[in-house]
């Protein structure tokens, strides 16, 4: 499940700006974690992925690409049937069938440990409903990616996270 939280703590806001988007809270079956939103400095991206949450396109969905020390990602539709599991993360069916048409890219929001951003083949205005979180710094991703959440708690959920992992 991923839901907007109620209320968030002064405290939890990223340090180069101000919190002012609503916060996710992904449940998965390894604990919760909280995200951040960046509508100010990705608004059409925020829209798109607030949209897609309330109309539970992430329940059921599994973590399709986990990489030790780098990222984990989730949003392919496909993950939800195993016999699947070759195509997970690939083609035209691997999203929401909406790309968000923008690429936002930020020089405020870069590609840190908790950053999420979006996923894409190549082209950043075709990425649709593909996150990820970062599990470490990676500058070589700026600018080629879409940042527009950070995760303020529950990181070491994150880190925990496998190859087929549910979001409830």
């Amino acid at each position: 499940v991923i839901a907007p939280a109620l209320a968030l703590a002064p405290q939890a806001a990223t340090p180069q700006v101000k919190a002012t988007g609503p916060v996710l809270v992904v449940q998965t079956v390894k604990g919760t974690f909280e995200i951040q939103t960046f509508p100010e400095e990705a608004p059409k991206t925020v829209a798109h992925i607030l949209a897609l949450v309330k109309r539970n396109f992430y329940r059921g969905l599994r973590f399709h690409r986990v990489e030790k020390n780098f990222v984990v990602q989730v949003g392919d539709p496909q993950t939800r049937d195993r016999t699947k599991e070759e195509s997970w993360g690939k083609g035209p069916a691997s999203g929401s069938g909406t790309p968000i048409g923008v690429a936002e890219f930020s020089k405020l929001h870069l590609h840190k440990r908790g950053a999420v951003g979006m996923a894409h083949a190549g082209d950043a205005t075709k990425a649709d409903s593909q996150f990820y979180v970062m599990l470490r710094n990676a500058p070589g991703l700026d600018g080629k990616y879409t940042v527009w959440g950070q995760v303020i708690s529950g990181m070491d959920v994150v880190e925990k996270l496998a190859f087929g992992d549910v979001l409830k």
